[in-house]
C-alpha cells in the first residue's frame, strides 16, 4: 500500500511538474508572440520643418491603432536623405516631395546614377510651396540673389534640388553666382537673424515654423517665383504648379506672393507587407484630428486628395484602401 501511495505521489508530482513546464512553455510562447513587434521607422526632416511634427503624429496614430506596431519618427535631411534611408532599409516610411520620388523611380536628376524602382507611393498629402525668405527689403526677385549668401537647404535635400532649379531658371550659375550655404531650416533662420545669410530657400507647407520664428523679431519678405522664371520651371518640370502664399501668412508679408509648389507624400518600399500598408493608410485618415493638431497643414491631408500628384507606382496596400473608399477604379 505504501509503495502504491509512493508511486501515486511520484506520478502526481511528475504530473504537476509537467503541467507547470507545459504552462511555462505556453507562457513563453505567448510572450514571444507579444514580443514580435513590427518596427516602423519614419524618415521626416529637420526639427523646425513641417515633416517632423507630422511624422510624430503619424507614429502616435500607428502605435495607438495598429496592434504590434512600434513606430518612431526620426529627424533627417528630408527628401533625398529619406530616399537613401529607404533604399538602405533603415526606415520603413518616408515623407518626400513628389518630384524627388519621381526622380527616384525613374532615375532622373539627383538619382540619374542611383535609380530605385522599388519605391512605392502610400498617399499624397499637401502642397509644399517654394519659399524664398529674406529680411532684406532690397531682395525682390530671384535675380537679386546674385552675389548673396543664400541658404539652399541641407546637402542632398529636396530643397537643394529646387534651389538649383530656380537659380538655373533665373539664368544664373548655382556655383558661381550665389554663395550657397547648405543649412537646415533652423540654421537658415538663425543665419537670417544674425545677418550671416541674406536669403533662404525653403520648400515646405505654410506656415513654416522656422519662418514664423524668424518673424517674431524681424519683418519677413517672401521673394516671388513668378513671371519668366516660373514659366521656365513649369515647362521643364511637370510636378510644379502655381501657388499663392496668402497675405499675412508671415509677419511683414502684407501682400499675396506668387510662387510654385510641389506636394509632400508618403512612400515605402515595394516589399512592405500589403496588409500593414493598408492599415497605415486607413488609420491615418481615420484619425485626421490628430494630424490637424500636429500642424496647420494637417487640414489639407484628406483621403479625397490622397492621390492628387501621386507621381510614382502606388503600393498594393494603398491601392486597396483607395479602391474601398471609391477613390480609385
Amino acid at each position: 500500500m505504501r509503495k502504491k501511495m509512493k508511486l501515486l505521489s511520484v506520478f502526481t508530482i511528475c504530473a504537476m511538474i509537467a503541467g507547470l513546464l507545459g504552462g511555462c512553455g505556453g507562457q513563453t510562447q505567448d510572450t514571444s508572440n507579444e514580443a514580435q513587434q513590427v518596427f516602423v521607422n519614419i524618415g521626416t526632416g529637420g526639427t523646425a520643418g513641417t515633416y517632423f511634427p507630422l511624422g510624430g503624429a503619424f507614429a502616435e496614430i500607428w502605435n495607438n491603432n495598429i496592434k504590434g506596431v512600434n513606430a518612431t519618427a526620426q529627424s533627417t535631411g528630408a527628401s533625398v536623405a529619406n530616399i537613401n534611408l529607404l533604399k538602405d532599409k533603415k526606415v520603413e516610411v518616408v515623407i518626400v516631395q513628389n518630384d524627388v520620388a519621381w526622380y527616384t523611380e525613374n532615375g532622373e536628376e539627383m538619382f540619374k546614377d542611383a535609380k530605385y524602382a522599388n519605391i512605392r507611393g502610400l498617399t499624397t498629402m499637401y502642397s509644399e510651396p517654394l519659399q524664398i525668405i529674406t529680411t532684406d527689403p532690397n531682395i525682390k526677385s530671384v535675380g537679386d540673389l546674385k552675389g548673396k549668401n543664400v541658404a539652399v537647404g541641407a546637402i542632398g535635400s529636396g530643397v537643394e534640388a529646387n534651389a538649383r532649379q530656380i537659380i538655373a531658371a533665373a539664368g544664373m550659375d548655382f556655383e558661381k553666382d550665389i554663395n550657397a550655404k547648405f543649412l537646415s531650416f533652423s540654421e537658415a533662420s538663425s543665419g537670417l537673424k544674425d545677418k550671416q545669410v541674406d536669403a533662404a530657400f525653403l520648400t515646405a507647407g505654410i506656415p513654416t515654423a522656422a519662418i514664423q520664428d524668424l518673424g517674431a523679431q524681424n519683418d519677413v519678405h517672401v521673394v516671388p517665383v513668378d513671371g519668366e522664371v516660373a514659366d521656365k520651371l513649369l515647362n521643364k518640370y511637370k510636378f510644379f504648379t502655381k501657388f499663392t502664399i496668402p497675405a499675412n501668412t508671415y509677419k511683414g508679408q502684407t501682400e499675396d506672393i506668387q510662387t510654385l509648389t510641389v506636394k509632400a507624400m508618403l512612400a515605402v518600399n515595394a516589399d512592405l507587407d500589403e496588409d500593414l500598408v493598408y492599415q497605415l493608410v486607413k488609420t491615418l485618415y481615420d484619425n485626421h484630428d490628430r494630424i490637424v493638431a500636429a500642424h496647420n497643414v494637417g487640414k489639407n491631408i484628406t483621403k479625397d486628395t490622397g492621390l492628387e500628384g501621386m507621381s510614382i507606382t502606388l503600393h498594393p496596400g494603398a491601392e486597396k484602401y483607395f479602391k474601398e473608399e471609391g477613390l480609385l477604379k
